[in-house]
C-alpha cells in the first residue's frame, strides 16, 4: 500500500474533518511495501483510481484515501481506517446512509418521499452523489381516468396511487471523482442490491424493490478537473420519454432525469419551500392580490409552493426555455390555471428593467452558484448584492424577500452581511424572520465546511 506523507502542519484540517488532500500539501509518497535500500530511493509513482494511506509527517496516520495525482486535490479520505474498497464497502455504506435519513427525526418514508441517498464526501463515499426519485410517469398521471377524479382540485399522491397503483423509484447519480468512477459497475451493482434485497434497513421492513431506471448525470465541471470527460445517459432500465411526477410537500412536480439540469430537481430546498408557502399562506389570509416573484424559478419549486398556498399572482422568471415549459406542466398538474405566468429572460435584465412602482409581496431570489470556487467569491458577492438590493427596492412595505445561495464557498456570515449592505444601500430595514439550511438528506459533515452549502433567508422589509 502507497503512503501519502504530509509536509509538517499540514494535518491539521484533516485531523479536524476534512476529507481532501491537496497536493501542495504532500511532502512525500512511500512504498509501503518497498523495504529501505542504500542510496536514493526510486520516485513512488501514483496512479489515478488507485487507494493509499495518509500520514502526517510524524508518520500518525490519518486515513485510507482515494488518489487522483492529475487533480489539485490529489487525496480522497473514505475511512479513517484501513478497510478495503469493493462491493462490499460500497453496500455498507449505502446501507449506512439509507439508515440514517429513514430512523430519527428526519424519518423519511422512501415508499413516496424522493430523496438524496448519498451526499458524498458528508457519507462517506467522496465523489458519488445519488437521488433517488418516487412517482409515476407523467403521462399516466395525466391520464383522463385520473384527471376525471380530480378535475376540481389538484393531484394528490394518493390520488395517483389509488389510480395508478404503487408508485415506482428511478436514480439519478453523478460520478465526481476519479476513483468513484473507475468503480462505477461495482457501485451500481452494490446500490442495486441494497435496495432490491435490503429491506430490513427501511423501517416497515418492505424492499424498495427494483428501480425503474437509472440516469447517470455525471456532467458537473468538476469532472473535468479530475481529467474526466462528462458524462449522461440511461445507464439501467428506462425512463418516461414525457418525465415523470414526483409528490413534494404533497405537491406534484414534473422531473426529467434525462434532460434536468444536476439531478433534475432540486430537492435540497424542499423545507424552504414549504416554510416560504407558510409565509405565503399568512399573507394571503389579509390581501385579496398577492403577487409573488419567483426569479432563477427553474421548473418553479418556490412559485407553485406560493401558488396553492393562495398567491393569486406568479411569475417565474428564468433564462431556461425548457425549464420554463415544465413550470407550466406543473401548473396544470396543480390546478393553478392563470396564477402563473412565466417569463424567459436574463434575470440581471430582467430585474434592471422592473418599473419602480411595480411592487411584490413576496419576491424569491433562489440563483444558481455564482461563486463555485473561493477565488471566484468577490466577483459572485457583486453578483449577489446587486440582485438582492434590486428585489427589496420591488418589495411593498412589509413584503418578504426569500434570498438564497448555493455556493458553498459564500460562508453564512458573508451572505448575511451582503443582504445587510443591500438593504442599506436601498434605505430599507429589514427584519430577519428565519434562516435556514440544507435538509437531512444533505447531510452536514463537521470540519468539512463544502458540505455546508445551502443558505435560505426569509426577510421582512419594515414598514
Amino acid at each position: 500500500m502507497k503512503r501519502i506523507v504530509l509536509k509538517h502542519g499540514e494535518e491539521d484540517r484533516i485531523r479536524a474533518g476534512h476529507p481532501w488532500v491537496y497536493d501542495n500539501e504532500v511532502g512525500k509518497i512511500l512504498d509501503g511495501f518497498t523495504a529501505p535500500s542504500a542510496g536514493d530511493p526510486a520516485p513512488v509513482v501514483l496512479l489515478p483510481g488507485e487507494v493509499a494511506d495518509v500520514e502526517s509527517s510524524r508518520k500518525t496516520y490519518l486515513g485510507r484515501a482515494l488518489v487522483n495525482p492529475n487533480s489539485k486535490i490529489i487525496a480522497r479520505i473514505y475511512s479513517p481506517s484501513k478497510e478495503g474498497m469493493d462491493k462490499g464497502f460500497f453496500k455498507r455504506r449505502i446501507r449506512e446512509a439509507v439508515a440514517q435519513r429513514t430512523v430519527g427525526p428526519s424519518n423519511y418514508d422512501l415508499h413516496r418521499h424522493s430523496l438524496r441517498l448519498v451526499f458524498a464526501e458528508a457519507d462517506f463515499l467522496p465523489g458519488i452523489i445519488i437521488d433517488r426519485f418516487v412517482g409515476w410517469p407523467l403521462n399516466k398521471v395525466e391520464s383522463a381516468e385520473l384527471e376525471s377524479a380530480v378535475s376540481l382540485r389538484p393531484i394528490m399522491f394518493e390520488d395517483a396511487e389509488a389510480a395508478l397503483g404503487k408508485p415506482q423509484s428511478w436514480i439519478a447519480i453523478q460520478f465526481l471523482s476519479f476513483g468513484m468512477d473507475s468503480r462505477r459497475e461495482e457501485i451500481i451493482a452494490a446500490l442495486e442490491e441494497v435496495l432490491e434485497q435490503d429491506g430490513f434497513i427501511i423501517p416497515d421492513g418492505i424492499p424498495l424493490g427494483t428501480s425503474a431506471g437509472i440516469v447517470e448525470k455525471s456532467a458537473a465541471k468538476v469532472r473535468e478537473l479530475e481529467g474526466l470527460p462528462l458524462r449522461e445517459g440511461l445507464i439501467r432500465g428506462s425512463f418516461p420519454a414525457a418525465g415523470i411526477v414526483i409528490f413534494e410537500n404533497g405537491i406534484p412536480f414534473m422531473v426529467n432525469l434525462i434532460d434536468g439540469q444536476k439531478t433534475g430537481h432540486f430537492l435540497d430546498q424542499r423545507d424552504n419551500r414549504r416554510i416560504a408557502a407558510a409565509y405565503a399562506q399568512a399573507a394571503s389570509a389579509g390581501k385579496p392580490v398577492l403577487r409573488v416573484l419567483d426569479v432563477f424559478s427553474y421548473t418553479g419549486g418556490f412559485g407553485i409552493h406560493l401558488a396553492r398556498a393562495g398567491a393569486a399572482q406568479v411569475t417565474c422568471v428564468d433564462a431556461s426555455a425548457a425549464a420554463l415549459e415544465t413550470v407550466r406542466i406543473n401548473a396544470g398538474l396543480n390546478g393553478l390555471g392563470d396564477s402563473i405566468t412565466t417569463v424567459e429572460a436574463d434575470v440581471f435584465e430582467y430585474l434592471r428593467r422592473r418599473p419602480a412602482e411595480e411592487l411584490y409581496d413576496i419576491i424569491i431570489l433562489d440563483p444558481p452558484a455564482f461563486a463555485k470556487t473561493r477565488s471566484a467569491l468577490e466577483g459572485a458577492l457583486r453578483g449577489y448584492k446587486e440582485i438582492n438590493l434590486r428585489a427589496i427596492n420591488m418589495l411593498k412595505p412589509g413584503g418578504i424577500l426569500v434570498t438564497c445561495s448555493c455556493s458553498y464557498a459564500l460562508d453564512e456570515i458573508r451572505f448575511r452581511y451582503m443582504i445587510t449592505e443591500a438593504a442599506a444601500d436601498a434605505g430599507k430595514r429589514l427584519i430577519m424572520l428565519d434562516f435556514r439550511r440544507q435538509p437531512a438528506d444533505h447531510p452536514v459533515l463537521v470540519g468539512y465546511d463544502e458540505s455546508l452549502y445551502l443558505k435560505c433567508g426569509f426577510y421582512r422589509v419594515a414598514g
